[in-house]
């Protein structure tokens, strides 16, 4: 089985979580890929829609290789594996994760445009991506959100390596995972389209969400016609 797109992923994802629907339930998409995937499913169950930014913190002489990851709000995950196998001295790995967290904040102004981070704290979160290889992204999220107490996490992708899932299961209240194949390779190879999504397109995203958030609580406050 392989997903048409992200938006065709993130609908079949909404029906695994139809469980939440009506729980005042917030939806994160983990910027960019996760968003749209997490748009389809903030649209199902009628939740609120925002991001949380995380980078991943690559080793100076092989960025393609993880040694961590740093979320909004500080929450910093670092594999210690990867760091002493490589050889990446505590101050290397200091300067790496500062130049990803001035990332980060500059990607949280841009995406929120001034607003402040959503409330977290004793809710049911439910944190999108479009697919988990490795994990380093995820655990650092899933960090920040115990460090703004999230009541009740949720993590909900469409495809992730099984070994990953039954390690990030134990940091996580709920875990929805679609697909996890023995063999996992690369995320982009389980979508017939895994095109690069834009910080344009995530931007949209977000604001189309808002306006129909807007546009159900204006309704509510009418009342039937």
């Amino acid at each position: 089985m392989k997903f048409e797109n992200r938006q065709q992923a993130g609908r079949l994802l909404a029906q695994a979580l139809i469980h939440h629907a009506g729980r005042d339930a917030l939806v994160l998409g983990l910027p960019r890929g996760g968003v749209p995937v997490a748009y389809e499913v903030a649209v199902t169950l009628e939740a609120p829609l925002d991001v949380l930014v995380v980078r991943k913190i690559g080793v100076p002489f092989q960025p393609e290789l993880g040694m961590g990851a740093i979320a909004e709000g500080a929450s910093l995950y670092v594999n210690r594996d990867i760091v002493e196998a490589v050889g990446i001295s505590s101050a290397d790995l200091l300067r790496a994760a500062r130049r990803e967290a001035r990332e980060v904040r500059a990607r949280v102004a841009r995406f929120r445009g001034g607003r402040r981070a959503p409330d977290v704290r004793d809710r049911i979160v439910i944190l999108v991506d479009d697919g988990i290889a490795t994990g380093g992204t995820t655990r650092a999220a899933i960090k920040s959100l115990r460090k703004r107490r999230a009541g009740h996490i949720v993590l909900a992708v469409p495809v992730a390596a099984p070994e990953i899932i039954d390690r990030l299961r134990r940091e996580v209240d709920e875990v929805v995972c679609l697909l996890q194949p023995g063999t996992m390779y690369a995320i982009g190879m389980w979508y017939e389209d895994f095109s690069q999504v834009s910080d344009a397109e995530v931007m949209r995203l977000l604001e189309l969400a808002r306006t129909r958030s807007v546009g159900a609580h204006e309704v509510t406050k009418r009342g039937p016609m």
